[in-house]
């Protein structure tokens, strides 16, 4: 009779567990998209519904993805670190809200905790989709702080897997005529127009380094 009772129990509490895990799911469903509001701009809309989502599943890290993207996209660049840390605190080695605090403290001004996240980045992600824009925003801090070489590496490693973004190119070249590399730096600004030919920056670049090396 025990027996029966305990199988009983295990059957009803199986069935509970199936019948939750749809009423979440079901729950999910009648909410937009928001990856897909957030593709085409409605960025407004795609915090909106990330932020149902959370309600109804708070430990769901791709709402929180997407609510990070949306909330930079809008220039909410504290309320992208609030919720980012509420996401790091749920899965502390999430490459992708790793990227988004990294860039929100980057476009905040920040940019020595900007510097520390993505680093961390790097090596969480280091094939990651967002692993060009991570090492180019580590780039331009790198120049706002002077180190030049090391921008030169970080910019390099940032045209290697985006290679035919001109201003990243110019910026290569800036790092390197900054460092007195000025074959190279003349090298990035040639390749920046020949993706960009009316790059104003890359022109200028070219004729500076072309000045001192003439």
């Amino acid at each position: 009779m025990r027996r029966r009772v305990k199988s009983r129990r295990v059957v009803v509490a199986a069935v509970a567990g199936v019948f939750l895990t749809f009423s979440a799911f079901a729950q999910q469903q009648d909410l937009p998209d928001a990856l897909e509001l957030y593709r085409a701009g409605e960025y407004t809309r795609a915090v909106e519904i990330t932020l149902q989502e959370l309600e109804r599943s708070p430990r769901n890290m791709n709402s929180y993805t997407v609510l990070g993207w949306s909330l930079i996209a809008l220039g909410r660049y504290q309320d992208a670190l609030r919720y980012g840390a509420d996401g790091l605190a749920i899965s502390p080695n999430d490459h992708r809200i790793v990227q988004i605090v990294g860039e929100a403290h980057y476009r905040a001004g920040n940019h020595a905790s900007a510097l520390e996240y993505l680093e961390r980045y790097v090596v969480i992600a280091p094939s990651g989709l967002r692993i060009g824009l991570v090492y180019y925003h580590m780039g331009e801090i790198l120049i706002q702080f002077a180190e030049h070489h090391a921008a030169d590496i970080a910019l390099t490693a940032a045209v290697h897997h985006v290679p035919n973004n001109a201003v990243w190119w110019t910026r290569l070249g800036f790092a390197r005529e900054s460092a007195q590399e000025y074959p190279h730096a003349l090298a990035a600004y040639d390749r920046a127009l020949s993706i960009n030919a009316a790059h104003s920056a890359a022109i200028q670049g070219r004729n500076r380094v072309r000045n001192i090396l003439d």
